[in-house]
């Protein structure tokens, strides 16, 4: 489609970008002028803006997003820079409900709350959201290439937002660092691939690699593994993970939720896109008779959950043991796409939606207890469930134990559909490795239950008190924690529509 065609199905995109504009605009006319009320506009702005763009996701179709679900036909936008189909709205879908959530949260966390560049957060925040959104339906490298970039530069801004806290800007410096090398790799092979099969969209790579001569095969694995990397850092893999625990850690813990949610969940977006689409299986195989990608994949996605879990076993900062965990659970999601079929699409899929859930609602309590008593520790949370803090440490159980994989809950299920993955393509090593890393995280796990239920708390640890209106979100992200662990047959469905685009 032209460009005034693809106009009208890109409208979530124009309500972030109309938000964006309206929170500049309105944090330009009021700071200073009409005190603390004013400071408000912004966070109610960019919440509506995420909510619009949202609701205008769901109805992409005549039908809704059902009706496009169901339809496996897929729209290319502005001269096939965009492609709009089933995959691409799944991933706007959950990154439309990151962003939606993040900044509800970020209008309840202290850390944003009354600063004196509060609306620049929060056009910075929508900004990364409008990026993420492009991200998961980029059409051709160079789309992809400056959607990610636009993620990357808004993220290294948030993570430094916190000022005269020099934590919070060393963080950003090294999210700054490693994002310029990883950024420089990535275009770097994206210009070697564009080299090899003279195009730039994917359906064009993919008619190129088929054509590769056996001689061009070993340069294209270079290529490959260059465009792995730019994936792999967005994705938090190891060895492209370093950034994720001091990034996480000094960032606010509104931004670390939207990293560890939105961030990852959109680089996934784009590694399959490329690897299936721009590549698909028959580039791998070419690529693996000359240097074995394959191979490389699987190490990757061992090295990721080991050394995640590994790590996080002797964090005290509850920020950095879940920055940790989800270098983890980002080697578990790492083994669908090692599955590389449309069992291990669907699986990694299914997989992000339930990660969404608990560990988006994990960040929400340490958020809570954070604006209650300025504290990160583990030590923090000593006797929690006994000072006040008894719905927030159900609910903190309940997420972390789902992330541990434990039924019947939602993380149970994910993990489940991706060790069944790994077993129908026989990886039967990476699924013994995987369940190994499921029992050594839910030693982790259990000792942030055990402190909060089991120690008693000292003389001088305060008592908590949270309101309902604190409480609401983590209690919807609780309930649907439980609910996806028995009910989950919708969301499976969904996962397979989406997925099918792979199969045409």
């Amino acid at each position: 489609m032209g460009t005034t065609e693809s106009l009208a199905y890109f409208h979530p995109e124009l309500a972030l970008s109309v938000a964006i504009l309206a929170v500049i605009f309105v944090d330009l006319a009021f700071t200073g002028r009409a005190g603390r009320r004013a400071s408000e506009w912004p966070g109610n702005l960019a919440l509506a803006g995420a909510g619009v763009a949202l609701v205008l996701t769901l109805g992409l179709h005549p039908l809704g997003v059902r009706g496009l679900l169901d339809d496996p036909t897929q729209a290319w936008l502005f001269n096939r820079m965009i492609v709009l189909d089933a995959f691409s709205v799944f991933f706007k879908v959950l990154l439309g409900l990151a962003l939606l959530a993040v900044v509800w949260m970020s209008m309840s966390s202290r850390e944003i709350r009354g600063q004196p560049n509060e609306g620049e957060y929060y056009a910075l925040l929508l900004s990364s959201g409008l990026a993420m959104l492009l991200m998961a339906s980029a059409g051709t490298l160079l789309m992809a290439y400056l959607s990610l970039e636009f993620v990357s530069l808004t993220s290294y801004v948030l993570t430094g937002f916190l000022r005269h806290n020099r934590r919070s800007g060393e963080a950003a410096l090294k999210y700054l660092i490693y994002g310029g090398v990883a950024s420089g790799a990535m275009i770097f092979g994206m210009s070697w691939v564009f080299g090899l099969t003279g195009a730039m969209d994917y359906a064009g790579i993919a008619r190129g690699v088929a054509a590769l001569d056996p001689g061009s095969r070993g340069a294209l694995f270079l290529a490959l593994v260059l465009v792995l990397a730019g994936f792999g850092y967005k994705i938090a893999s190891v060895p492209f993970h370093m950034w994720a625990p001091d990034v996480y850690t000094g960032a606010p813990i509104p931004v670390t939720a939207f990293l560890a949610v939105g961030s990852k969940a959109a680089g996934f977006a784009m590694l399959l896109r490329f690897f299936h689409f721009g590549v698909g299986h028959d580039g791998v195989a070419a690529a693996a008779a000359a240097m074995p990608l394959p191979q490389l994949a699987s190490v990757l996605c061992v090295a990721t959950m080991t050394l995640g879990n590994l790590a996080a076993l002797s964090q005290t900062n509850m920020k950095r043991l879940l920055a940790y965990s989800s270098i983890a659970h980002a080697g578990y999601a790492l083994l669908g796409f090692v599955v590389f079929a449309d069992r291990g699409v669907e699986a990694l899929l299914f997989y992000l939606a339930v990660y969404y859930v608990m560990n988006l609602g994990a960040f929400w309590v340490v958020m809570l207890i954070a604006n209650a008593t300025g504290r990160e520790d583990l030590e923090g949370y000593r006797g929690l469930a006994w000072r006040g803090g008894a719905a927030p440490a159900l609910a903190l159980g309940v997420f972390l134990f789902s992330l541990a994989g434990l039924p019947p809950l939602a993380g149970f299920i994910g993990k489940f559909n991706i060790f069944a993955a790994g077993v129908q393509a026989k990886l039967y090593a990476l699924v013994v490795i995987g369940l190994v890393n499921s029992v050594i995280s839910l030693y982790y796990y259990a000792r942030v239950v055990k402190t909060m239920f089991l120690d008693l708390p000292a003389a001088d640890d305060p008592a908590m008190r949270f309101t309902p209106s604190e409480l609401g979100a983590v209690g919807v992200l609780s309930l649907a924690t439980f609910v996806l662990g028995v009910n989950f047959n919708w969301l499976l469905r969904w996962v397979e529509v989406a997925g099918n685009v792979f199969r045409g």
